[in-house]
C-alpha cells in the first residue's frame, strides 16, 4: 500500500475551532474550545458519552450553532458575518458556501427508503451541485464501487445490511467530492460484525490523504489511523497527541480512568 501524505503541520489550518462555547439552555457544552486541523491529518475526538464530543463535531459544520468563540474552514469564518458581538447570523447561503468543502457522515445513515443506493447518491449531485442524470450516475456509481457496492446499486436501503448502508452514505458524502470530511460516531449504529467492513472504508479514505474528523468509541481504530487523538471530557479537551503517546503514557488522571474503563469491557 501506498505511503499516506503526512499532515503540511506548516500550513495554515483547514478547521479552526478557537475558544468557541455552546450552550443548550443553561446548560454550559462546550466550554472554550481549542482546536486546529491541518490539511491530511485524521484526528480520532474520543471521550465518555456526554462529553460534548459529537456537539463538537456538528458545531463545527454549523448543524448546531456556537455562542461564543469562532470557527473557521480554509480561513473563512463560519456562520456567523463577524466575530465582534452583537454577532448576526450569515445567511444560509454564505453558511453552505464556507461549508461547502466538507462531507459529513453520522450515526444514523440517512437513507431515503424509496430510492435505490444508486439514487441516494446521486440525488443531491443533481439537486445542489446541479449535474445531469447522466454524469450524476457515473459520478455515483464510481463512488459506490469506492466502498465495495457497485454491485448493490439498485438495491434499496431496506435490501441493505447496517453496514451496507454506512457505507452508502460514505459514498454520498464523497460524491460531492469533499475536501475535509467530518465522521459522527459512524460505526455506533451497527452490529459488532458490520463494524469492520466501514472501518476498512475510512482507513481507505485515510491512506489516500483525505482529512478527516473523527468522532469514535473504536480506540483500535483511532490507534492505527489517526495522527493525533483528541480526548474529551466535560466539554473541555482534556489531552491530545499522537495516539501513541496518548495511549500509552496518557498524563491527565482522567484520561486514565477513561482508558483503564475502556480495557476493562474491552
Amino acid at each position: 500500500m501506498t505511503q499516506r501524505p503526512s499532515p503540511n503541520w506548516t500550513q495554515r489550518s483547514v478547521v479552526k475551532v478557537e475558544k468557541m462555547h455552546k450552550y443548550f439552555g443553561t446548560s454550559h457544552i462546550l466550554k472554550g474550545i481549542d482546536l486546529e486541523i491541518r490539511g491530511s491529518e485524521v484526528v480520532c475526538i474520543i471521550g465518555p458519552s456526554g462529553s460534548g464530543k459529537s456537539t463538537l463535531l456538528r458545531s463545527m459544520a454549523f448543524l448546531e450553532t456556537y455562542e461564543e468563540g469562532q470557527i473557521r474552514i480554509k480561513d473563512r469564518l463560519l456562520g456567523y458575518r463577524s466575530v465582534e458581538a452583537p454577532r448576526l447570523l450569515e445567511t444560509t447561503r454564505n453558511i453552505n458556501d464556507v461549508r461547502g468543502c466538507v462531507g459529513m457522515v453520522f450515526q444514523q445513515f440517512n437513507l431515503w427508503p424509496h430510492m435505490t443506493a444508486l439514487g441516494n447518491v446521486s440525488e443531491a449531485l443533481k439537486q445542489v451541485l446541479k449535474l445531469d442524470r447522466q454524469a450524476a450516475d457515473a459520478r455515483a456509481l464510481e463512488n459506490l464501487a469506492k466502498v465495495g457496492l457497485e454491485e448493490k446499486a439498485n438495491h434499496y436501503p431496506s435490501q441493505l445490511s447496517g453496514g451496507q448502508q454506512q457505507r452508502v452514505a460514505i459514498a454520498r458524502a464523497m460524491a460531492k467530492q469533499p475536501e475535509i470530511m467530518f465522521f459522527d460516531e459512524p460505526t455506533s449504529a451497527l452490529d459488532p460484525e458490520l463494524v469492520g467492513e466501514v472501518l476498512t472504508v475510512m482507513q481507505t479514505l485515510a491512506q489516500e490523504g483525505m482529512t478527516m474528523v473523527i468522532v469514535t468509541h473504536e480506540m483500535g481504530f483511532a490507534a492505527k489511523v489517526a495522527d493525533r487523538v483528541v480526548f474529551m471530557d466535560q466539554g473541555v479537551v482534556v489531552e491530545s497527541g499522537p495516539p501513541v503517546e496518548l495511549f500509552k503514557n496518557p498524563q491527565s488522571p482522567r484520561l486514565q480512568q477513561f482508558l483503564e474503563t475502556w480495557n476493562e469491557r474491552s
